[in-house]
């Protein structure tokens, strides 16, 4: 895909991420009751834009999705993303403008459990989505977010780059991997003259308020310390692209508008943290019991015969960099901070909605000064 490089010398990235231009724009998001599409969500019905959802029930009790009150803004459709005729008729009813594409099975250890459905989801979900985008001429800009674990892994310490080869090990990887070749496929066969830009996003490991999910390790690491236990860890030397799931976001935003605009911008992104905040899983957890009290701790306890897991995995953001200046505002302290600060306020059963609100205009604010 063509990429026009931009010069942003001297000039924040956040100048290029206008919130304002989802305002009126129809926007439907895949996903929308996990954790990363409900902050999605959130940020789009607050930017005025209006919003459809499609997903299968919140995965988890309890979920963002309910305690944040974010439905009461937007329309929210209950759906299997491998029922290609009820998504047709979602898509159809809300006449997007523009695609979020985050409905996945994403849960490693899961995908070793159940990978059929994996495969399904993540493969058959990503054709359903662009076959009925396809059929529908209204869309303009499709994103698509898969994994920073779409690559051939070889256990390098350097980052991977967009043109590196794809081939997740792992059912979920895989999958993933395969998600980002259907898209490339459909864009190619069928998008690339038509005006409708199309391009997905490799993220890190996303972190923040409001994720509940099991085998994901500072979910557990809450889990733990609100049970009064130690954080178990199995792997304490594994490195992992950590980022908070609002730099995340905002990157997909940006792009989505980016390529809305002009749509020389579609292409595949990496989006992650800085070299200094890819982190080991203890430093990581340490930062956690750091922030959340003296009552945190942590044990390391291997475990046998548990499926395969990459020792070493960094992404190279660049591209992201150069075609639009963008940087991560938030660095691992700070966004481990930020989990410990939302959660308890959860659990002090205070406004969530409004918590949401002040993390993000918290980091607008930050990243218009960068």
């Amino acid at each position: 895909m063509g990429i026009r490089k931009r010069s942003m010398e001297g000039m924040g990235w956040l100048m290029l991420l206008d919130l304002s231009f989802y305002r009126g724009k129809h926007v439907f998001v895949t996903g929308h009751t996990g954790f990363k599409g409900s902050w999605l969500c959130n940020i789009l019905v607050h930017s005025g834009a209006v919003v459809t959802g499609y997903s299968l029930p919140a995965p988890t009790t309890p979920n963002l999705f309910a305690i944040s009150g974010i439905e009461a803004g937007m329309r929210s459709v209950i759906g299997d993303i491998r029922d290609i005729k009820q998504l047709s008729a979602a898509l159809k009813e809300a006449r997007p403008e523009i695609v979020f594409h985050l409905a996945a099975q994403p849960i490693v250890r899961e995908s070793f459990r159940d990978p059929v459905t994996t495969f399904e989801t993540n493969i058959m979900g990503t054709v359903n989505l662009l076959e009925c985008i396809r059929q529908n001429q209204n869309i303009r800009s499709i994103v698509n977010i898969t994994t920073d674990k779409v690559y051939l892994n070889d256990e390098r310490s350097v980052g991977y780059r967009e043109d590196d080869p794809l081939d997740g090990f792992d059912p979920y990887s895989n999958s993933k991997s395969c998600s980002e070749l259907v898209t490339h496929s459909y864009y190619h066969s069928f998008f690339h003259d038509s005006g409708t830009a199309v391009s997905t996003v490799r993220a890190g490991n996303v972190i923040g308020g409001g994720d509940f999910a099991k085998d994901r390790i500072l979910p557990d690491c809450v889990r733990a310390v609100s049970g009064g236990k130690p954080v178990l860890i199995r792997n304490p030397s594994s490195v992992r692209p950590y980022q908070h799931v609002l730099d995340a976001l905002m990157a997909y935003l940006m792009i989505a508008q980016c390529q809305y605009e002009n749509s020389r911008y579609s292409g595949w992104y990496n989006v992650g943290p800085e070299e200094a905040d890819c982190v080991s899983t203890a430093e990581l957890v340490s930062l956690f019991c750091e922030q959340w009290g003296p009552d945190a701790k942590w044990e390391c306890r291997p475990q046998h015969n548990t499926p395969h897991e990459a020792s070493y995995l960094r992404l190279d953001c660049e591209k992201i960099k150069s075609v639009f200046g963008w940087r991560p505002v938030w660095n691992i302290r700070k966004a481990v901070e930020l989990v410990c600060t939302w959660t308890r306020a959860w659990m002090d059963g205070k406004n969530i909605a409004s918590e949401m609100d002040r993390e993000t205009a918290d980091y607008l604010s930050l990243a218009s000064r960068l």
